[in-house]
């Protein structure tokens, strides 16, 4: 029965969870800007004292490895390694997007294909395309939307769309029929947490010293615009 502690912080939602044999204990979810920094190990304090559990207990820590956001996924995976490392316990990393599919999914009755999309600014989003099985039909990929994006697909399937970065693909495919919009959907620790305990199953496991968010496209520093 495997205990894992789950670290979702790829968005500007913060979530930990605890999942003992695939099943979700506990699960909390911060919906605050910049609360990564102040308030991660504040949540994982809280979380393991709620189940009664002592961090030694743990048997691995998953953490979300993205793609997303530069700094909460520096800050997730940062914590998750530290942990690894004073707990000596073995780190599981799952794609942001497979954990959004995956939350999804679990309502997903009539088999529709899952799009999840993450805003990278402007009309780009993070994105990857999967089958109700949660097979990868699509590699993760930075996509800028246009009006034909998807055409292909959505003329011969259902396609479920969502994710922060599917509002503004919304606008553009509205009036399809095959193209479902679903709001408010932002990756959870719990998700995480599911398909670490698969991995853990599997014996799929980072190695702690070279691990790194997968971060998808490089960082892009902007500078403030003046006020004249």
């Amino acid at each position: 029965m495997p205990k894992i502690l789950s670290i979702e912080t790829s968005t500007t939602v913060c979530s930990v969870a605890i999942t003992v044999d695939g099943n979700t204990l506990a699960s909390q979810k911060l919906f605050l800007e910049k609360s990564h920094s102040t308030l991660l190990t504040v949540v994982i304090e809280q979380i393991i004292k709620q189940v009664g559990m002592e961090m030694s207990e743990l048997d691995a820590i998953a953490v979300s490895k993205g793609p997303g956001s530069y700094t909460g996924l520096r800050i997730g995976v940062s914590t998750a390694k530290g942990l690894c490392y004073a707990l000596d316990k073995p780190l599981i990393a799952v794609n942001t997007l497979l954990v959004m599919a995956n939350e999804v999914n679990q309502q997903n009755h009539s088999q529709a294909l899952l799009c999840p999309m993450i805003d990278a600014r402007r009309m780009e989003v993070y994105t990857a395309l999967y089958d109700g099985d949660l097979n990868e039909l699509e590699k993760t990929s930075a996509k800028i939307l246009e009006e034909n994006s998807f055409n292909e697909t959505l003329n011969e399937n259902q396609v479920l769309f969502f994710g922060n970065g599917a509002e503004k693909f919304m606008a553009l495919k509205a009036d399809v029929p095959n193209a479902i919009f679903i709001e408010n959907i932002t990756p959870s620790a719990w998700s995480v947490g599911l398909l670490a305990h698969q991995a853990f199953l599997k014996n799929e496991f980072e190695d702690v010293a070279y691990f790194e968010p997968f971060y998808l496209k490089d960082f892009v520093a902007t500078k403030p615009k003046k006020v004249l």
